[in-house]
């Protein structure tokens, strides 16, 4: 069987920045230990496999190690392939997904992903966060999958040097780490060493949390964004009502078939 695959860097407008994700084009599902398999193979922080026609898709998200029920910067990646190399004429994709519907609208070289907000809550100081992160953590936050930890500025965010043992103990998807941006309204940083990914360069899901906190906080419901990772990313955000619209570019990097036996 062949199945066609595509690797886009998201989040980005130029090759070797972003975040890249496989996109791979399905005609019906393959059992989910094939898909597993295809994910752990092609090794990215995120495969994205896409079943549909016309405007509207299933999507599943898997890491190297698991599928997971969000991910922002593969679903652009999808959009992207979708719009640029599959000749969508739409400028409106809809994903069917294990988080609900998704929105996803073209305007002009930019994608905008339309994702429900994240619940979190406030949790008292986490003794293991402080000693993996190897910081006080003072403001701590627990969502539906992720740990969200706010520090004081930008310096300390980029100095940050955890140990990747001790986050993968946790039991979360990952953990978010943010701070007030110096040329940006924020900062972050997101750390899944427990799905196989020490350090994800750009990650969208996980401006379902940020946005609507700094939101919050800076009283403002456009907000600019850069998650500072080695490679980098730039993404707009905007709360609107219970959803939050994230939005960035993308840029191909590869086009080619996978083969699996059938």
């Amino acid at each position: 069987m062949k199945i066609p695959i595509f690797q886009v860097d998201a989040f980005s407008s130029q090759c070797f920045s972003g975040n890249p994700a496989a996109v791979c084009i399905l005609n019906s599902w393959l059992p989910t230990e094939t898909l597993q398999a295809i994910a752990q193979e092609n090794n990215l922080s995120e495969t994205a496999f896409v079943v549909g026609s016309e405007d509207r898709y299933e999507i599943r998200w898997f890491t190297p190690m698991s599928e997971v029920d969000l991910c922002g910067h593969a679903t652009l990646a999808a959009a992207f392939v979708l719009f640029n190399e599959l000749g969508v004429q739409s400028d409106m994709l809809f994903f069917d997904s294990r988080s609900g519907e998704l929105q996803i609208k073209r305007e002009g070289s930019r994608l905008e992903l339309n994702f429900p907000q994240d619940n979190y809550k406030a949790i008292s100081g986490m003794s293991e966060l402080d000693e993996a992160l190897g910081v006080h953590c003072k403001e701590v936050y627990l969502g539906k999958s992720d740990y969200m930890v706010v520090l004081e500025n930008e310096s300390i965010l980029r100095q940050l040097k955890p140990n990747f043992f001790l986050l993968g103990a946790l039991e979360a998807r990952g953990i978010i780490v943010t701070a007030p941006g110096d040329e940006v309204d924020f900062v972050s940083r997101f750390f899944a060493p427990k799905e196989g990914i020490n350090e994800d360069p750009v990650t969208g899901s996980a401006h379902t949390t940020l946005a609507p906190y700094w939101s919050a906080k800076l009283g403002k419901t456009e907000l600019s964004a850069l998650q500072i990772s080695a490679r980098g990313g730039k993404l707009h955000c905007t709360l609107d009502g219970s959803r939050v619209k994230i939005s960035g570019e993308g840029v191909l990097y590869l086009r080619g078939e996978i083969s699996i036996p059938d």
